[in-house]
């Protein structure tokens, strides 16, 4: 299974090749940045032989830009700027990697690197910390205006209804139960003990919504 399932690899073409670093940064006021090292690993049981393109060869030197990596082992590609000029800045440049098996000439897989030309290390730091700063502020910005509203109807307190229905509710429970013979009021104010449940479950509620308030 395991042999059938290389065997398909080979020949779509889509074998995984494994490269490191994936993102190549040169600053121009840093000379020991202008080498850099490719680090292409062969983690199959068999011998791949390697080739580098570059979209801007002549602003690059590829030492051993071809070669092979035995099975299950690793190679180190030196790539050296030798174009730093100011015109260059923020260029995005590409470099393919492409592996083959040693029997054959068919590309088996492929890999892109990108680099990048920056004027200074000193700068580039200087604006990731002004992005680390800018990100935490225009957040709390966000949620300073999204609770503005909320903020405003907590300062309003409760509503003119919500405490007419709390006296009510009061003045509903204060009044005499159904039977009570000694009470001055009239009969037709006398409220059943139903009624007044009801008025006390009301009555809860408008507390519970005043208390969160």
């Amino acid at each position: 299974m395991h042999q059938q399932k290389r065997q398909l690899e080979l020949v779509k073409g889509n074998l995984p090749v494994f490269v490191f670093p994936t993102e190549l940064i040169f600053y121009a006021d840093d000379q020991s940045t202008h080498k850099q090292v490719l680090t292409l690993y062969n983690p199959y049981e068999f011998a791949l032989k390697f080739k580098v393109l570059c979209t801007t060869p002549n602003k690059y030197v590829v030492v051993d830009a071809a070669g092979a990596v035995k099975p299950q082992c690793c190679v180190d590609i030196v790539i050296r700027h030798r174009d730093v000029r100011s015109c260059h800045y923020g260029v995005i440049d590409k470099f393919r990697l492409q592996v083959s098996e040693q029997s054959q000439r068919k590309a088996l897989g492929r890999k892109e690197v990108v680099a990048t030309l920056l004027p200074s290390a000193k700068e580039q730091q200087k604006e990731e910390e002004e992005k680390r700063i800018k990100e935490p502020l225009s957040e709390s910005l966000f949620f300073e205006q999204s609770f503005q509203p909320e903020t405003r109807t907590v300062s309003s307190g409760p509503s003119l209804l919500t405490v007419f229905l709390g006296v009510v509710c009061i003045a509903a429970l204060m009044l005499p139960t159904l039977g009570d013979v000694e009470s001055l009021v009239p009969l037709y104010l006398h409220l059943s003990v139903n009624q007044k449940l009801v008025a006390a479950y009301i009555l809860g509620l408008i507390t519970m919504a005043i208390l969160r308030t």
